[in-house]
């Protein structure tokens, strides 16, 4: 007999030899138990997490001989002919190479008999979202209303491609991704069981390459146990399924943490050697800081799928750093994921990103940062300064310089009176005659006294005399900025500047008026609105900046049909240019309207 690979030989026969889904394996048991299965059943899941596994344990249930609550016993007929796969009552189908109507309608005319040795016909589709529309079609009636003698069973791992339809007549089971610890478990007894030992770090790098699934973890152990080595060790594991070492990772994750640029580029250089896939390993990295990160949240050490000793490696690494450094270095290694992608040179894109991430310094958190806030807050006003007050102080200090070179005039005229006469020859400064005359040195202390900030009233007039400011505005010139104003309206009135556009010429005169235009009054009706004039008007004050007024020009006689019942010739040529579909045209090409004919030669 050919050999038979390790993920057929461990498949599970029974309930009880399921590993994990225990929510769906109680269901499933109790319906046997109970007497109610549904006639169609719907497994869905991720690959190898025990689908068609399933349905073949309930196809065996319930067809079993033995009492409900030891079915599938796997040792009657009808269990023994499903597992070997010879049961005529059992029809497998795989939904990708049989998925056309064709196909279901056989499938329709094989279920109206009987079944041949077994109590039911079991009907299992694998992969069943590949059928056609038709197919399905064509199974609803039957699946909605089954013969009793047969039972559906169908398996996807994509199930939003199934129609609604055949969902609704569906007992529906998600099975979910199988834990590391179980899988660890159940991996370590298959490789007892074969004769074989692993060490544990080798065992824990192929459940994590698993990724939840049975199947791809049997076919790596499989690989491993053709290697020809009775212990199988971590640096087996990563030669033989050429994966980087995790050690090797980890001691890159530090580095990247601990800002060493020489440990981070001989990590790198060590990777590269390895010749392990750039998209692995950017992946691998990113997990790693994202099971850091996990470690520092509170209580979401449950999310984290990996086994005990892996686990306490990580919590100890992330007891070293904040969670804000773990998140920004994260987020720095997603960008650096997004610029691989485009990157023609690999290597040096990692190597800049990897001094980008070491180079980004430990971030302070946030609490700590508002706590600094609110330190510097404190010693500042209350509230803000108005700035009156700020104009005021200024003023103030302005005011006192001018007093004191007043002050310093007052003293020097009053030396040089001193100096000329000892006699003052003012009847208004004569000293009292009971007191002594004044000394020369007496002016200059009186002159002293008048330094204090007393407000002359020259300079007091000058501050209250405010200068007016001086508006100088960027004045544009009507004739050359009107496309530019023409675009200026576009994006605040599309409708505006389509209007403006139509007119047939626009200039100002010498008064200050801006002249508008318009051989027919119909393009300038809307404009011509208060609302809308007055609009218009403060569009060209904003944009010319000079003080115009918008004077629509429109013709004053009616341009009526003539006594014949024709169309005057300018009306004519007008209506062509305001065609919408002209117009249209000129919109979408980006263009002007050029010549307008409406002569014989032209018709």
């Amino acid at each position: 007999m050919s050999y038979l690979v390790l993920a057929r030989k461990a498949r599970p026969q029974t309930f009880s030899q399921v590993i994990g889904q225990r929510p769906v394996v109680t269901t499933l048991r109790n319906s046997i138990i109970r007497n109610r299965v549904a006639h169609a059943i719907l497994f869905s899941g991720v690959r190898g997490v025990g689908k068609t596994t399933l349905a073949r344990i309930m196809a065996k249930a319930i067809n079993c001989q033995a009492e409900p609550a030891e079915r599938p016993c796997d040792q009657c007929l009808s269990c023994r002919q499903i597992a070997t796969g010879s049961s005529l009552d059992l029809y497998e189908i795989d939904g990708a190479s049989n998925r056309g109507i064709q196909e279901i309608r056989e499938l329709k005319e094989k279920i109206r008999f009987l079944p041949t040795s077994s109590q039911y016909k079991i009907i299992i589709i694998d992969e069943v979202h590949m059928l056609t529309t038709e197919a399905f079609n064509a199974l609803l009636k039957t699946l909605e209303e089954p013969p009793a003698h047969v039972y559906f069973m169908f398996a996807t791992t994509e199930i939003h491609k199934i129609p609604i339809t055949i969902l609704s007549r569906c007992q529906q089971y998600e099975l979910k991704r199988i834990s590391a610890k179980e899988l660890y478990d159940h991996f370590l007894q298959l490789v007892t069981a074969e004769g074989f030992t692993i060490d544990a770090p080798a065992l824990s790098l192929i459940v994590r390459e698993a990724g939840g699934s049975v199947r791809d973890g049997l076919s790596l152990l499989d690989q491993m146990f053709s290697y020809g080595e009775k212990n199988i060790s971590n640096q087996d594991v990563v030669e033989v399924l050429g994966l980087v070492n995790r050690d090797v990772l980890m001691r890159l994750t530090k580095a990247l943490l601990d800002g060493n640029r020489s440990g981070a580029f001989l990590t790198l250089e060590e990777i590269f050697d390895f010749g392990m896939d750039l998209k692995r390993f950017v992946e691998d990295i990113m997990d790693h800081f994202r099971t850091l990160l996990l470690c520092k949240i509170e209580g979401c050490t449950q999310l984290i799928d990996l086994p005990g000793e892996e686990l306490m490696d990580f919590q100890n690494l992330a007891a070293g750093y904040t969670s804000e450094t773990v998140h920004l270095k994260l987020s720095l290694l997603m960008t650096m994921a997004e610029d691989l992608k485009f990157s023609p040179l690999p290597r040096l894109t990692l190597e800049t990103s990897f001094l980008k991430i070491i180079e980004a310094a430990n971030v302070v958190p946030v609490s700590t940062l508002l706590g600094h806030l609110d330190k510097i807050l404190a010693t500042l006003p209350t509230g803000p300064v108005p700035l009156q007050d700020i104009l005021q102080a200024e003023t103030q200090v302005e005011t006192k310089k001018k007093i004191d070179s007043e002050a310093i005039k007052v003293s020097v005229e009053a030396k040089s009176i001193t100096s000329a006469t000892e006699k003052p020859q003012h009847p208004d400064i004569l000293p009292p005659p009971s007191s002594p005359a004044p000394t020369p040195t007496a002016l200059p202390a009186t002159a002293a006294e008048t330094t204090q900030p007393v407000t002359p009233p020259e300079a007091a007039a000058d501050l209250q005399e405010a200068k007016p400011v001086e508006i100088r505005p960027h004045e544009k010139d009507v004739r050359k900025d009107w496309p530019d104003f023409i675009k200026y309206v576009k994006e605040r009135k599309v409708w505006m500047a389509q209007d403006l556009q139509r007119a047939d010429s626009v200039k100002q005169d010498v008064t200050g008026e801006l002249h508008l235009t318009y051989s027919d009054p119909a393009n300038c009706m809307v404009l011509r609105q208060k609302e809308n004039h007055q609009l218009l008007t403060e569009l060209v004050l904003d944009f010319f900046q000079k003080p115009l007024k918008v004077r629509f020009i429109v013709p004053k006689i009616d341009d009526t049909p003539d006594a014949n019942g024709d169309e005057s010739p300018h009306r004519k040529r007008q209506q062509l240019a305001n065609d919408p579909l002209v117009v249209m045209t000129a919109e979408i090409f980006n263009g002007q309207i050029g010549d307008i004919r409406i002569g014989p030669k032209s018709r």
